[in-house]
């Protein structure tokens, strides 16, 4: 598939978060709160606009890839700025033929040429370790509440890039969705009916 890639400017916000509603909709759980997560992200301090990444096909966005400022704790108490990938979305019938791919690879470059230092994530390890991000636990980084999981991941963007940046990793409370807060949200867009899959059923 033939694709482009350019910022995400204020003029594509709405329609960025119409496509990861379809994309992450009963996905994970019936409906889903990541188009609202977007929506918040770009009104926060830690939003970095600059990696704000759409994928265009003709004149329609087939995929979004965004990121906000995290940090890393020391055991000091000292803070060390890293990223925070997320959400990452390809419209469901447009998924699996390299736009979401090529957006992670974009990005990355960027944010290596804007100097950050590492991305920090919670994904499908499958998916993620192609780009070179391995388990958070190689870094000596765990999630806020002291664990470490194979969907918890770090990227260097350049060698050593996260040498002496060790500790508990703090994203932006707006991932913090509340369900009133959601419903309100939805009211934004067309009713869609969710459900639940075999998937959740046997998760819950």
């Amino acid at each position: 598939m033939n694709f482009e890639i350019k910022i995400a400017t204020p003029d594509y916000y709405k329609e960025t978060e119409i496509l990861t509603r379809e994309a992450f909709w009963d996905l994970y759980k019936p409906g889903c709160a990541e188009h609202l997560v977007v929506h918040k992200i770009r009104n926060v301090q830690s939003f970095v606009p600059e990696l704000d990444f759409i994928a265009v096909a003709g004149n329609k966005v087939i995929g979004n890839i965004i990121y906000s400022k995290a940090k890393v704790i020391d055991e000091n108490d000292r803070e060390h700025e890293v990223l925070c990938m997320g959400p990452l979305c390809v419209l469901p019938s447009c998924q699996k033929m390299g736009a979401g791919s090529g957006l992670m690879r974009h990005s990355i470059n960027k944010a290596k040429e804007l100097g950050y230092k590492g991305v920090v994530i919670f994904g499908n390890p499958d998916y993620y370790h192609r780009f070179g991000f391995k388990n958070a636990v190689n870094y000596g980084i765990k999630t806020a509440d002291g664990q470490n999981f194979d969907a918890f991941m770090a990227l260097e963007l350049y060698d050593g890039s996260l040498s002496g940046i060790s500790g508990k990793f703090y994203y932006d409370s707006i991932f913090a969705v509340d369900k009133n807060e959601l419903e309100e949200f939805e009211k934004e867009f067309p009713y869609k009916e969710k459900h639940v899959t075999d998937t959740q059923f046997k998760e819950q």
